[in-house]
């Protein structure tokens, strides 16, 4: 603990706070002299005054004691890291999306090509009732993948199989 560090610090909090030694000392009850041993760095102010000037700085009790701004520090690091997290989860939506607009458009192509064949009554073979079955079941599919994503159900499945292959 650098007590010429710490003194220095609790000068400039008080030279920022527009108080004068005097003044500061009036506010805390002690002596004036105790404020500028403080600020030299040959005394320390007793624990409760440490939690009264923390207070009145409005500063971090750990943050006195090293003697130096950290919660600046701390903040900046802090909005870094959400502002990458927001990044990552908006680009995670994003790949989502177009994965589901992508689904959008086949179950709609599917639709489509089931109202042609059923307007042009193209039926009575195996084969065009398989394509009849297959373009409603995808459409319906389409649906019900649209209804999970919208719901969240779609991230929990996503979440459950990562878990289950270990990645996450």
């Amino acid at each position: 603990m650098d007590q010429v560090k710490i003194g220095r610090y609790l000068q400039e909090l008080r030279k920022e706070k527009g108080y004068t030694q005097e003044q500061l000392a009036d506010h805390l009850n002690v002596a004036r002299r105790t404020v500028s041993r403080w600020e030299t760095g040959s005394n320390m102010p007793d624990l409760d005054l440490l939690i009264e000037l923390s207070d009145f700085y409005g500063v971090g009790l750990r943050e006195l004691l090293d003697g130096e701004r950290k919660e600046k520090e701390m903040n900046r690091e802090m909005e870094e890291t959400v502002m990458k997290v927001a990044e990552y989860s908006n680009a995670e939506k994003e790949r989502m999306s177009k994965v589901v607009m992508r689904f959008f458009i086949l179950g709609i192509l599917a639709l489509l090509v089931n109202l042609f064949m059923e307007f042009n009554e193209i039926a009575g073979t195996a084969a065009a009732d398989f394509v009849k079955g297959l373009t409603i079941g995808i459409a319906f599919g389409v649906m019900l993948l649209g209804i999970l994503y919208l719901t969240g159900y779609m991230n929990k499945f996503r979440e459950f199989k990562l878990r289950l292959i270990g990645r996450k």
